[in-house]
């Protein structure tokens, strides 16, 4: 009985065993019986699309599938044997070019051929062959992309208007007005109504009217061979920087259409403030003697000035001076202060006077006017009061004398 136990215990550990192993190597044995329906060695490389048309100009992206069909990885080589004259060709992944690639037992990779024109090419069909082959040499395989290139579909083009202006560039401030002349001639078989439409710069305003005339309007009706003159009137952005603005005005009917670019060149406001701090315009002084005053200068606009001179209108005699003479350049919004010297003649009258001050800019000025007061010199008052008392006391001196007689 023992030994019978040994025996089924023998057998029942062989038996799990066995089934252990089995399971274990199964798969590869089904995997290997698989394999077996493969050929040793074979590979394939072939476009995704054998044969494209593109026009003109136009690049080309077309997958490229490479397959091995064999029983064991291969690493094959891929070119493209020869490129047509005018372009330039390679193979690639996402972000490089590929001259090999690694493909599995029963297995396929996708690559992408990339073709682009070097310069302008004829049309016609451009074939880009393409070869792959084994590490070891001993399988390739070959195929080819057709490229038939098409002349660019040309837009539809509208005929029977001609549009000139003869001074396309405007040139002046921001705070102008410009005012282009066109001339649209309608050059179709019947009278038409064209409709009139611009593209500018944002808050700019434009307006079409006629020549000489301040009223607007948005279309013309012009007979057929005969043209109108037209004015386009630009007020640019009041905050506008300098520089150059495009402008372009379109012109179209139901049968034709044309446009022409305009441009405005800005150069800035031109603007001069001046004054005084506290707002006086008057000063105080005595006959022959210096009396200051301080003013500034304010370039308000939004272009800088340059060489700002400054101009006095004086009673005859009279000295003014300037400290600075002139202000050299004053860029937009800054201001300057400048200390301003009067001097009064020494025969002048006691009273008030009038100074006008002229603050000249490139393509500004600012005017002012200063109230200058003169005063009699401290000792020039006291021999005016000397002389007084000499009058008085020698009427007194009379009197007295007088009276004793």
């Amino acid at each position: 009985m023992k030994r019978m136990r040994q025996i089924s215990l023998r057998y029942f550990l062989a038996i799990t065993l066995w089934l252990c192993g089995a399971t274990y190597f199964l798969p590869y044995a089904f995997a290997e019986e698989g394999n077996r329906d493969l050929p040793p060695r074979d590979i394939l490389v072939a476009p995704e699309y054998a044969s494209i048309t593109i026009p003109e100009g136009t690049d080309v992206n077309v997958d490229v599938v490479v397959r091995n069909g064999g029983r064991q990885g291969e690493i094959i080589d891929l070119f493209i044997t020869s490129v047509p004259e005018g372009w330039k060709a390679w193979i690639e992944t996402y972000s490089f070019k590929v001259g090999g690639v690694f493909v599995e037992s029963d297995s396929r990779k996708s690559l992408t051929l990339k073709a682009e024109p070097e310069k302008e090419i004829g049309i016609g069909k451009y074939v880009f062959p393409i070869k792959a082959q084994t590490r070891d040499g001993r399988l390739t395989s070959s195929s080819e992309l057709v490229v038939s290139v098409e002349g660019k579909k040309e837009e539809k083009k509208f005929k029977g208007i001609d549009i000139n202006t003869s001074y396309p560039v405007l040139r002046g401030p921001t705070d102008a007005k410009f005012e282009f002349s066109i001339d649209v001639e309608n050059k179709t078989d019947k009278e038409a109504i064209f409709n009139l439409a611009y593209e500018a710069p944002k808050n700019w305003e434009i307006n079409f009217k006629p020549s000489y005339e301040d009223k607007y309007f948005s279309s013309l009706r012009i007979k057929k061979d005969q043209s109108q003159t037209m004015a386009v009137e630009v007020k640019p952005y009041v905050l506008a920087e300098p520089g150059e603005y495009p402008i372009v005005v379109k012109v179209s009917s139901d049968k034709a259409k044309g446009e022409v670019s305009l441009t405005v060149v800005l150069t800035g406001t031109h603007k001069l403030d001046a004054g005084t701090a506290d707002g006086r315009l008057s000063l105080t002084t005595y006959q022959g003697k210096p009396a200051n005053l301080s003013f500034y200068v304010k370039n308000s606009g939004s272009a800088p000035q340059d060489n700002i001179q400054f101009l006095s209108f004086k009673p005859e005699n009279w000295n003014v001076e300037f400290s600075p003479e002139k202000i050299e350049t004053l860029p937009a919004g800054e201001l300057k202060q400048v200390e301003m010297t009067v001097i009064p003649a020494e025969q002048a009258l006691v009273g008030d006077y009038s100074v006008a001050v002229n603050v000249e800019g490139e393509k500004t000025s600012k005017n002012m006017e200063f109230r200058i007061t003169v005063r009699a010199a401290t000792a020039w008052g006291w021999v005016g009061i000397g002389i007084i008392l000499a009058v008085v006391a020698g009427l007194v001196f009379l009197f007295v004398r007088l009276g004793r007689r």
